[in-house]
């Protein structure tokens, strides 16, 4: 199952708000969140998820799933990573969050200056790209929010079934630490095969005897 979401009556206007977490890391799913805020249940603190803390985003996400119109999250696993790209997993986890939805918006603002081709969606909804709407549209914000925060908890919960990795404490990014693991062992199936330190990772893997060749010349030192 790749979303969730929660149904509500149906208001007069309905902008929704969209972004995604997870575009960048070396594993695990890209996840992407729309939220419809009502417009008579305020939230305060509301901005990009990148700027607040995780106590911040832990404390905003259940405000805003019980103070929006509607909200939902989806995702895109590793397989349609590498079989799409992650920009076209990020626009397929972004129409699954949109489908969600247990109303339909009449307006959607994405986050960012590209945006997901919906017209076979048949929504009736019109589109916006807005560069830097995280952190200026609220929508927006809480979208970015619940998609993070989702993320998170995904890559806390996967580091149990695929150990040593630290995925809980880097989320999957590429740190030292990450890089340093892939050296040690082999990628697990939350990796993404077409990004380059992965692929790198596994070269040896598939190629052993090109690697025997490089690490056993027979050479003086």
């Amino acid at each position: 199952m790749r979303w969730f979401r929660r149904r509500v009556r149906v208001g007069p206007s309905r902008v929704a708000g969209i972004d995604e977490a997870g575009r960048g890391p070396l594993a695990g799913p890209v996840v992407a969140a729309a939220v419809i805020l009502h417009p008579r249940r305020r939230i305060d603190g509301l901005a990009d998820s990148k700027v607040l803390s995780p106590e911040e985003r832990g404390r905003l996400a259940p405000i805003i799933r019980a103070r929006a119109l509607a909200w939902a999250v989806a995702w895109a696993d590793r397989d349609e990573i590498d079989a799409l790209n992650i920009l076209g997993a990020t626009f397929l986890a972004m129409r699954r969050a949109l489908l969600r939805l247990p109303v339909c918006p009449t307006h959607v603002q994405v986050d960012g200056n590209q945006l997901p081709c919906v017209e076979d969606l048949r929504l009736g909804c019109t589109l916006e790209a807005i560069v830097e709407g995280d952190a200026t549209v609220a929508a927006i914000s809480a979208a970015s929010i619940l998609a993070k925060t989702h993320r998170d908890a995904m890559m806390e919960a996967l580091d149990l079934c695929y150990p040593g990795f630290q995925l809980a404490a880097h989320k999957g990014y590429c740190t030292r630490a990450h890089l340093e693991a892939l050296r040690q062992r082999e990628p697990s199936p939350l990796h993404r095969r077409s990004f380059n330190p992965v692929r790198s990772a596994m070269e040896p893997l598939l190629f052993p005897e090109v690697d025997e060749r490089l690490t056993d010349t027979g050479a003086e030192p």
